[in-house]
């Protein structure tokens, strides 16, 4: 297989570019050892997790600790900490499958996720060398777990509108922390919280104040945590309140610079919602395979259900949205991986290549937190519809996973935030002329003014599905470039029409990472090998085509009218024609490799 990897696109840039299959990474081509380390994951998650999942979610005293103690030992927790702090050094790849393969441990991946995730990073991206030293050797090993504080009772996705304030005291020596944080995960074991407050502008020498990050550890007197939560799901995961009442930290302590909090909460956002994603897929897959075995196992007129149609529309169903989100999971962290690589050539800082590395791809990481979380959704969902009645006992796995995968279309910024935000970003880039977006729209409505050209007489394998990434591209620059020209400062506060556009944006990048990874695929391996994974491009793309449709003519009606709106969905009608698929016939021929499997295969 190809590995000679070019630099790839720009973030955004999917858009009005064409991506060629050989500067993507897929699965395929993960190496002997990463493929070992993740077996490694997975032998914890049979032997380790799984069979207490009961136990973590009555909160039995300690379990949840020494886990992540066990998860430390085996090098779990450090697989991207550098090797000067214990840690195994991996490259944003390998970090990304570890969390992949975690994903599936229900409320034990919570934990660790926010323990590595937004637990650690900030110090480690932000930290001085001091802090670093002192904290991130004991986070990587796990004898100190890590917590993250920034939500608060009156401030969620408005994060700054934070009010819990610290004063400088007049010696300089010291900050008094006072307020209260809520939600915040692994809060009842932590020994190493990351806390945003309000610098007070008026006790610090130079008037310097506002949103700022502080490490504080637990033994610091005047933290107290409220009782544990009862929540709807991840319940084996620790979740409380937690207040500080004068919290008197050293000055030393505060983590990166006064005023600037907002740099390493929005950046670790980005990290945090490609890590989400991933967690998702691997709670995803491992939700498709009990899913196919209990249709294999369960009887219903004499037959397994895996036998019915209804059924097979499911599993199969199953098996595209998650194929889907790995494909555009894989291709986002090798971009970052890349760019990272990149920027570390050029003389950058390892931490800051890392973070600008996301920040460059901070639309992609948005699109897969949204994608990965709803995919997950969708699975567990048909997942309690597959196990009937039994789906809906505790005693039965869909129970507890249905309800843990609630909370991730919450989590690092609600999907509603990240879909506003994935067009905002697009938006600004173009504004900025980091993206020609405005050139690439006037192109398409010059298009659309001309006569259209005769269809392509290409009959190769991908030459329909490529035709039609093209049109839905057109698609939303026509729908976009319109409610530029016509809504101008007041489309940002047309928050149904963002939507509209984003979704649109969501399935081009999944269609388009989908596609290519086929046809690296079938280069590699040949057509006839590929047959399941070729028609779950066929669905998705004739899916895909009519959501478009749908959401880029609601888009235009919200906005447009008379003759403006009558060409606008004419060009909308010309950008989302697609020839008819027997998807029926497509699902079973997935369905039936899943059911001869026996497990999720793809």
């Amino acid at each position: 297989m190809d590995t000679q990897i070019k630099q790839p696109i720009k973030g955004g840039e999917f858009i009005i570019k064409e991506t060629s299959c050989n500067d993507i990474f897929i699965p395929e081509e993960f190496t002997e050892e990463q493929r070992m380390m993740a077996e490694t994951a997975e032998q914890f998650l049979e032997s380790e997790v799984w069979p207490l999942v009961q136990r973590l979610d009555n909160h039995e005293e300690g379990l949840m600790q020494s886990l992540l103690d066990k998860a430390g030992e085996l090098g779990l927790l450090s697989v991207s900490v550098p090797e000067q702090y214990n840690g195994l050094g991996k490259d944003f790849l390998t970090g990304m499958l570890i969390t992949e393969i975690l994903g599936a441990g229900h409320s034990f991946s919570v934990a660790m996720a926010a323990h590595t995730g937004i637990g650690t990073l900030p110090i480690l991206y932000f930290g001085t060398a001091e802090q670093k030293h002192k904290y991130i050797p004991r986070l990587a090993t796990g004898e100190w777990k890590a917590s993250y504080c920034l939500t608060e009772p009156g401030s969620g996705s408005d994060a700054l509108a934070a009010k819990t304030k610290a004063v400088l005291t007049p010696d300089g020596k010291h900050y008094l922390i006072n307020g209260q944080k809520m939600w915040i995960t692994n809060a009842g074991f932590a020994d190493v919280f990351t806390v945003f407050a309000q610098v007070d502008p008026e006790s610090t020498p130079d008037n310097k104040g506002g949103f700022t990050g502080f490490i504080i550890e637990k033994t610091t007197p005047g933290i107290s945590l409220g009782e544990e939560e009862d929540k709807m799901g991840i319940k084996g995961s620790s979740t409380r309140q937690v207040f500080f009442t004068d919290c008197k930290i050293p000055a030393e302590n505060l983590l990166g610079e006064i005023g600037k909090g907002h740099l390493i909460a929005f950046n670790i956002l980005n990290l945090g919602r490609a890590k989400l994603a991933a967690a998702a897929l691997g709670g995803s897959k491992r939700v498709c395979t009990l899913s196919i075995t209990y249709a294999n196992e369960r009887q219903q007129f004499k037959l397994p259900i895996s036998k019915f149609g209804a059924i097979r529309h499911k599993l199969a169903q199953q098996a595209i949205r998650t194929y889907a989100v790995e494909s555009a999971l894989y291709r986002l962290s090798h971009n970052i991986d890349m760019k990272e690589k990149s920027l570390l050539d050029s003389g950058m800082p390892e931490s800051e290549a890392t973070l600008k590395a996301a920040e460059e791809y901070a639309v992609e990481c948005a699109i897969l937190k949204i994608a990965g979380s709803e995919a997950l959704d969708y699975v567990t969902d048909e997942g309690v519809q597959i196990y009937g009645g039994y789906g809906y006992s505790a005693e039965y796995p869909m129970d507890r996973a249905y309800r843990d995968s609630r909370i991730n279309r919450i989590f690092e910024g609600t999907n509603e935030i990240n879909r506003l935000l994935t067009v905002d970003m697009l938006l600004k880039r173009a504004m900025k002329g980091e993206l020609d977006l405005m050139t690439a729209a006037t192109n398409v409505q010059k298009e659309l003014m001309g006569i259209p050209e005769p269809g392509s007489s290409d009959s190769s394998l991908f030459a329909h599905e490529k035709k039609a990434l093209s049109d839905m591209k057109k698609c939303i620059l026509l729908t976009a470039g319109a409610a530029v020209q016509k809504l101008m400062t007041t489309l940002a506060k047309e928050q149904e029409i963002l939507m509209n556009i984003a979704d649109i944006a969501i399935d081009i990048y999944m269609a388009e990472s989908l596609m290519l990874r086929i046809e690296k695929l079938v280069k590699d391996q040949g057509e006839s090998t590929c047959r399941e994974k070729i028609e779950i491009m066929k669905v998705y793309f004739y899916d895909a085509m009519d959501r478009i449709h749908i959401n880029a003519r609601t888009a235009v009606n919200s906005f447009a009218e008379g003759d403006e709106q009558r060409m606008l969905l004419l060009g909308i009608k010309r950008f989302t024609k697609y020839d008819n698929v027997n998807t029926k016939q497509s699902r079973q021929v997935i369905a039936k490799k899943l059911i001869e499997e026996n497990r999720y295969c793809f």
